[in-house]
């Protein structure tokens, strides 16, 4: 880092989180060994939650592969929900045993976890006693934390002091919302927590804060680059001597020095891709389409070298303007016998064979509907393969609603009435038993995913896709019943070798959102991209393309579009009725009180504002547009 750049805390940045996460992981094997060597105890802070998940795996690693032992390691953990009990699916204890504590030689009585289970009148000297413990010890020697979407560490929400304490706190609503699908519900979701405090935090030798996906990156940017503020907790890292945040690609992206590294100083090789980026940001912000800049734009937005390279704004215009406009195509499959030399797809051939990869069953429509309409409208032989059941996602209402249904249906048709019945009040009673965020049964299981599925197959048809083409693949990892996943197999790999082999598609479409919260999307995309690597040298292959699409969360930047679909109001109708197929999914586990009427204005919501941008820079005004990116295998 130099003193040109805006960042306050040293980052380091690895092309993805498995990078990022080893590294880390390999940090805290050379603090151990060395406190080792020195016949000193070595004392860990240690976080939970999704982003420390892969430092923890790479620990067991090292421990069972290499020999690293805990045995002189103590660790503290940052928090804990309160009530909370240490089994419970959501409880912190569970969670830092099932990955991390199980599975190597650190001893039980070195284990500080926050106790969720004590009387709130025992909470204050609980934290004091946490707060002398660590004291004991001489201290955290490596603090390990993620970010919270309010720019919370540990569970220190907006307004905690810097000089914090170990305590019990009130949990932002923004937090309670963000882990309301772990808890199957926000209603679910304990308002209050124990956790370490900011001053407690700081009082650690070294820290490490991680990040991964774009969803952390505005958050990052206001910890690194932001005022010191107890609106931002995670600031106060910038008063640490010893901090250092570990970010991959995706979190980095808001960074001044990769977002727009012109204002801050000379760009050593301005790329056709930053040229791109560099022109669309300039448009933007000066308020001027494209074709109007002037070379002073450009040169009092530290842009000047381009000039240089490309001679005059007009020059540099032309050609920005130009890359975009053929960015965009009202034909996805590609427009048959016309000349395809300045279009994102190719003509031949005609039709083409398409899969559309949909992580849960709605991604599909929700973020691809108009496009997916479009590649039916024209001929196109669509499959739409769905990687998992989404059966976690359906409320238990759904599920006795549709039992109930299948009774009266079979009592309606003299069916065999005595077994759908039984399996209703079996049903029925399971439910009313069920304690919140419990594990659902087998039989709820199958019937959520049957919920879902009829739904998905309601969307198709709509569409006009036959049952023949609709392909439910249910991936291993996903069917736990649980929030919590298995890791990716060669199963689940497998599944989508098999499935492309018999299609030999000439497009696949995939969800290239890595902001998903859960992680559904961002390993349904590790499986078709070890899937693709596998299959790479089949002949079918190389005349095969890869178009990524966004989810619920995200949309492509302007200048990573690389092909634009335009949609006219009677396509987003279509595709506004197609994603109300989808009634049963319980949204509000993700946006409170959200429904399909909630999904389908965020989505178009989405596509109206990619097509603003568009106008902005002075190109066709559309009604929405859908965005994808090309991935090259």
């Amino acid at each position: 880092m130099t003193d040109s750049l805006p960042e306050k805390i040293p980052v380091k940045i690895f092309p993805s989180s498995e990078e990022a996460s080893v590294f880390v992981a390999r940090e805290i094997e050379r603090l151990i060994r060395k406190k080792q060597k020195e016949n000193k105890p070595c004392v860990l802070g240690l976080a939970t939650g999704s982003t420390p998940v892969r430092v923890y795996e790479e620990l067991v690693r090292l421990h069972q592969s290499e020999g690293l032992s805990f045995k002189n390691v103590h660790t503290f953990n940052l928090d804990e929900y309160y009530p909370m009990q240490p089994d419970s699916l959501q409880s912190y204890v569970r969670f830092m045993n099932e990955h991390l504590f199980n599975h190597i030689d650190l001893p039980r009585k070195n284990i500080h976890i926050p106790d969720g289970t004590i009387p709130k009148s025992r909470v204050e000297s609980f934290c004091r006693d946490y707060e002398r413990n660590i004291e004991r010890l001489g201290g955290i020697d490596l603090q390990i934390l993620g970010i919270g979407r309010t720019g919370h560490i540990g569970f220190n929400e907006p307004g905690s002091s810097e000089k914090s304490a170990t305590r019990l706190i009130t949990l932002d609503q923004v937090t309670r919302l963000d882990a309301a699908s772990d808890f199957f519900g926000e209603e679910n979701v304990p308002t209050k927590a124990i956790t370490m405090g900011v001053g407690t935090i700081l009082k650690a030798r070294r820290i490490i804060m991680m990040a991964w996906g774009e969803g952390k990156a505005p958050v990052i940017r206001k910890a690194v680059e932001g005022a010191v503020t107890d609106q931002h907790p995670a600031s106060f890292l910038q008063l640490h001597p010893n901090a250092l945040v570990v970010l991959d690609e995706a979190a980095s992206s808001e960074l001044t020095r990769i977002n727009t590294p012109w204002l801050i100083g000379a760009v050593n090789r301005w790329t056709d891709r930053l040229v791109r980026k560099a022109v669309v940001w300039l448009s933007l912000k000066t308020g001027k389409a494209i074709l109007k800049l002037t070379n002073n734009d450009y040169m009092e937005n530290g842009m000047a070298d381009i000039l240089t390279e490309y001679g005059s704004a007009y020059q540099v215009n032309i050609k920005i303007f130009n890359q975009l406009q053929h960015t965009i195509t009202g034909w996805p499959g590609g427009k048959p016998r016309a000349d395809d030399a300045n279009r994102p797809e190719r003509a031949r051939p005609y039709p083409k064979r398409v899969v559309i990869f949909s992580p849960h069953p709605d991604d599909d429509v929700i973020s691809m509907g108009g496009t997916f309409i479009r590649l039916v409208d024209q001929g196109h032989e669509v499959h739409v393969a769905y990687q998992t059941s989404g059966n976690i996602a359906v409320f238990d209402d759904d599920v006795i609603r549709f039992a109930d249904f299948v009774n009266d249906f079979s009592e309606a048709f003299q069916l065999n009435r005595p077994g759908s019945e039984k399996l209703f009040r079996k049903i029925a009673e399971v439910l009313k038993k069920k304690k919140p965020a419990a594990t659902d049964s087998p039989e709820v299981l199958t019937i959520k995913a049957l919920i879902r599925r009829g739904e998905a197959k309601a969307a198709c048809r709509y569409v006009g896709i036959p049952d023949s083409q609709v392909h439910f693949l249910d991936m291993p990892f996903y069917e736990t019943g649980l929030v919590k996943k298995k890791p990716l197999s060669d199963d689940d790999v497998k599944i989508l070798m098999n499935l492309l082999e018999k299609i030999k598609p000439h497009q696949i479409y995939a969800a290239g959102d890595l902001s998903d919260p859960h992680g559904t999307h961002r390993v349904c995309l590790a499986a078709i991209y070890r899937a693709l690597d596998k299959l790479k040298k089949q002949p079918w292959m190389k005349n095969c393309y890869v178009w990524l699409y966004r989810g619920a969360w995200q949309e492509w930047d302007i200048d990573q579009i690389e092909m634009a679909v335009p949609l006219s109001p009677d396509e987003l109708l279509r595709k506004r009725r197609a994603i109300f197929k989808h009634q049963s999914q319980k949204d509000s586990a993700l946006f409170p009180g959200a429904d399909k009427r909630e999904f389908w204005v965020r989505a178009e919501d989405r596509n109206h504002a990619t097509a603003e941008a568009y106008n902005r820079l002075g190109l066709a005004e559309y009604e929405a547009i859908e965005a994808f990116v090309r991935y090259r295998f």
